[in-house]
């Protein structure tokens, strides 16, 4: 097991073993995303997906109470700028094309429930295992943003009019099943160990595959997604501009008290 890459709160660890790559996220505040994680993130699946001896990418994190809670509250209070508000919310699309564009494919794995950027990494995998309690929620709307860095991915997986109910509606949870039924997870499982088992089976099939064939089913999968990168950069933009308003500071204050 290689070493955890070490952050002042949380880590971001990668764990190479029979052609798996398992890349495990954690921060203390229920899986929250400030921005020296999400860097991290996208730079681990990056050079695990460039590395020849990977077939296959597992993405997951640490702890019981959620799977991510999005991003970090402290660190959107501190954006005092449009250029670092974009450079923080730049780090979702950093992790959303390292995904897209690594040549293999990345299963999800979601043990709890997820909410904004989370629901965005989920989507982004090329297929997430999900547990029974792993509610999904997009609660941008509620401190004055919208869900637009992930919104692709999400929209992606499960289908227009779905990303605008799960838009328009951010203080709404849905269940696990929902997600399935609309495409953001593959299966849900009743057992922590049922979905452990149905990730590392997953994986371990596909490891067993061709490389080169697995890479070009990728770029088939992922036809249309090539303005992502320009794309993901403005809506950053649009994110870090909003971020900046009183409403949207006054919101997150009052949702950080209550995280």
């Amino acid at each position: 097991m290689s070493e955890p890459i070490s952050q002042s709160e949380g880590y971001v660890q990668v764990d190479q073993q029979d052609g798996v790559a398992t890349v495990t996220f954690h921060h203390p505040k229920s899986n929250s995303l400030p921005g020296t994680i999400l860097r991290k993130m996208a730079t681990s699946i990056q050079d695990a997906g460039n590395d020849p001896s990977t077939r296959v990418i597992v993405l997951r994190s640490e702890g019981s109470k959620a799977f991510c809670a999005g991003a970090s509250f402290d660190e959107l209070l501190a954006i005092d700028s449009e250029a670092r508000g974009k450079e923080f919310f730049s780090g979702f699309a950093l992790v959303i094309n390292a995904v897209r564009t690594v040549p293999c494919f990345v299963i999800g794995r979601v043990h709890a429930r997820t909410v904004g950027g989370g629901v965005g990494l989920a989507a982004a995998c090329d297929i997430c295992y999900a547990h029974e309690s792993a509610s999904a929620r997009l609660s941008e709307l509620a401190i004055g943003i919208g869900p637009f860095v992930v919104g692709p991915a999400v929209e992606r997986k499960v289908g227009r009019s779905a990303f605008a109910a799960m838009s328009m509606t951010p203080s709404k949870w849905r269940t696990s099943s929902w997600c399935a039924e609309h495409g953001l997870y593959a299966e849900v499982f009743s057992l922590h160990a049922e979905l452990d088992n149905a990730v590392d089976a997953h994986a371990r099939e596909l490891a067993a595959y061709s490389p080169e064939a697995m890479s070009a089913l990728k770029q088939v999968i992922w036809r249309g997604t090539e303005d992502w990168e320009g794309l993901l950069d403005e809506r950053a933009a649009m994110s870090g501009r909003l971020v900046l308003s009183e409403h949207t500071r006054q919101a997150i204050d009052r949702f950080r008290s209550e995280r």
